[in-house]
């Protein structure tokens, strides 16, 4: 009897430590295998195994993992999926070719969107990588001032609530012409509207307000703008703003918005530094430096590219554009050909051309070297509407990837974790305060969302140039949203549509 016990007690033993019982109860949906794991957070920098399960993080070990799909990544670099704080381009080839530049989330801060539940709704059904907006505050006040919806400003009378595909675009050439809506101080009843809108854009989940303070320089008046900043303080929500430009780094409209947060206690994120600092710089990053030094929540973020883009007839070039960007007609592109204008050429396109684009090249290549250096400056791309390919009016494609194979690789301007910060983990904590979803993004942790970024640092590189902008980069492997593959080998999943649209309470 007590033998027969025993060999059943081993027996159940083997049982119970079957190898194929063990991986039964170890089996994730993913495993990313031997990629060499960098989590800016805590600093982890080794190759690492690491388990996703049900859109989440699960496991990050030395010892082998076992799953249904198990992708061997030695050699590359496992990091958190690049989340872009300043982007125009809601559409399906945007979302495709940030998801190709591995960026998961992409967000519209800085111009902003209302109805902001509205905002992305090409893509909302089947977003391809994360998306959200803040409350634009543009939008409001031309509702307000000029009774436009944003379907409006894509096309007179339509019928449908919106189209976004062409909102940057047709909200731009808008403000080009000197109109009430830009231009006329509200009076207090139109305050009180815009305040109510604002306040309804984030009761529906907006993430902060977005300021256009620039396209409506002249209308905007003191009183105003303090209703803004008091508003963001009260609501415990930032404000991404583009500051009133002067002529070639005039400080003035950085200090204006210092000033409003420090006054108001809002906190306010500058966006792209060095085209609104150009020369001055060093001096803007010593100010907002300062600032926070002074216990100030202001921030700020640059894009790794030298020039602008717009319309030919824009604002921009309705004042005296040679002063402001101190450039002249030779610094000026044709975005179709290539092309650089001379005086002639430039009245002529203007008259002929009105809605044609162009790449005015003013920044310099040591402001934005310099930038990028900062510590807390967060790198975007501000990539404008990818509505199609016929379109040749999307620069700034391929910004992260640059980052990594230009000012990483080629430049060793950045280390690999500090800019892997730049572009995760700095905009997630920019966030997280008052939207706690951000809590689980920018990190490759237990617990996290498996928002992933996979790429080759030997290869990893922009291919989009103003001329041809629609390519897609090189050495991005694998890009995972919410622990799907929307990149793979490279490859983008045309069916993988795992993306949700991001709110400030979700």
């Amino acid at each position: 009897m007590r033998y027969i016990n025993k060999t059943l007690g081993y027996c159940l033993i083997a049982f119970l430590i079957s190898p194929s019982l063990l991986a039964a109860e170890e089996a994730y949906s993913l495993v990313l295998e031997g990629g060499r794991v960098i989590d800016p957070e805590t600093g982890l920098d080794a190759v690492r195994n690491v388990a996703i399960e049900k859109g989440k993080i699960v496991k990050i070990s030395q010892g082998t993992l076992i799953a249904k799909e198990v992708v061997d990544v030695s050699g590359k670099v496992v990091a958190p999926g690049f989340i872009d704080l300043h982007t125009h381009s809601p559409t399906k080839l945007g979302q495709d070719y940030q998801a190709l530049d591995g960026v998961t989330t992409a967000l519209e801060l800085e111009l902003g969107s209302y109805p902001v539940d509205h905002y992305g709704s090409e893509i909302a059904q089947k977003p391809r990588i994360n998306f959200g907006s803040s409350v634009g505050y543009l939008p409001v006040r031309l509702r307000v001032k000029m009774g436009l919806e944003m379907s409006h400003l894509v096309e007179l009378n339509s019928p449908k609530p919106i189209n976004f595909k062409g909102y940057i675009t047709a909200l731009r050439s808008l403000v080009s012409d000197p109109d009430e809506g830009t231009t006329e101080n509200a009076s207090q009843d139109e305050r009180t509207e815009i305040i109510a809108l604002l306040n309804d854009g984030l009761d529906n989940g907006a993430l902060g307000i977005g300021l256009g303070l620039d396209y409506v320089s002249e209308g905007v008046d003191q009183a105003e703008l303090d209703m803004i900043f008091d508003l963001a303080a009260s609501r415990e929500v930032p404000i991404f703003i583009h500051i009133r430009r002067g002529i070639n780094g005039d400080p003035s409209g950085l200090d204006e918005a210092i000033g409003q947060a420090r006054r108001s206690g809002a906190a306010v994120h500058i966006c792209h530094i060095t085209h609104n600092a150009m020369k001055n710089t060093e001096l803007f990053l010593d100010k907002i430096r300062s600032a926070r030094e002074d216990g100030i929540d202001v921030s700020t973020e640059v894009l790794p590219f030298n020039a602008g883009s717009a319309s030919i007839t824009a604002a921009v070039f309705k004042r005296n554009w040679q002063e402001v960007f101190d450039i002249s007609y030779g610094d000026v592109e044709w975005a179709a050909t290539g092309e650089r204008f001379n005086k002639k050429m430039w009245e002529d396109y203007q008259d002929k051309y009105p809605n044609g684009q162009v790449i005015h090249h003013y920044v310099r290549e040591e402001w934005t070297q310099r930038a990028l250096q900062e510590p807390e400056v967060m790198v975007v791309s501000d990539l404008l509407p990818m509505e199609s390919r016929d379109k040749n009016v999307a620069p700034h494609n391929g910004a992260f990837s640059k980052i990594l194979g230009v000012y990483v690789r080629e430049k060793s301007l950045l280390s690999l974790s500090e800019a892997l910060s730049k572009m995760t983990l700095l905009p997630a904590r920019r966030l997280e305060k008052f939207a706690p979803v951000f809590k689980r993004k920018g990190r490759i942790q237990v617990g996290a969302d498996a928002d992933i970024t996979v790429f080759d640092p030997a290869s990893v590189i922009n291919k989009g140039t103003y001329a041809q902008p629609y390519q897609g980069s090189a050495g991005i492997e694998f890009v995972i949203v919410n622990g799907s593959f929307v990149v793979k080998n490279g490859v983008l999943q045309k069916h993988s549509f795992p993306g949700l649209r991001l709110k400030k309470s979700m």
